[in-house]
């Protein structure tokens, strides 16, 4: 089992076996992105094997107080471009796969 441990506050990182990595003056201190890509798969290729299926999509939506929009969608095929947001990817997936999901819609108060 590989133990992933760093210590930003020195610019050293460590990784498994893998030797320690010193960043370069201009990558201290900046605040770094990572990226996740998750894949959903399985059989037949759709999302949703059971859940509603008579409905053309399948479509929830919330009420929340405190929340900065009035509508925000979030994704629940796991092919949005702005995971976790939805981006409409579900529309392509639908028609390729024969799916109906669709986003799940947050909606304030």
């Amino acid at each position: 089992m590989a133990i992933i441990a760093s210590t930003f506050g020195t610019g050293l990182s460590y990784a498994g076996h893998l030797p320690l990595r010193r960043f370069t003056a201009g990558e201290v201190g900046r605040k770094q992105q990572r990226m996740v890509v998750v894949r959903a798969e399985g059989g037949g290729g759709g999302i949703n094997p059971e859940i509603r299926k008579n409905e053309e999509k399948v479509v929830d939506s919330v009420v929340v107080t405190e929340l900065s929009k009035n509508i925000t969608p979030y994704c629940r095929c796991w092919r949005s471009g702005t995971f976790p947001l939805c981006d409409g990817s579900h529309v392509k997936h639908n028609k390729a796969n024969g799916d109906n999901v669709g986003p799940l819609l947050l909606k304030k108060q």
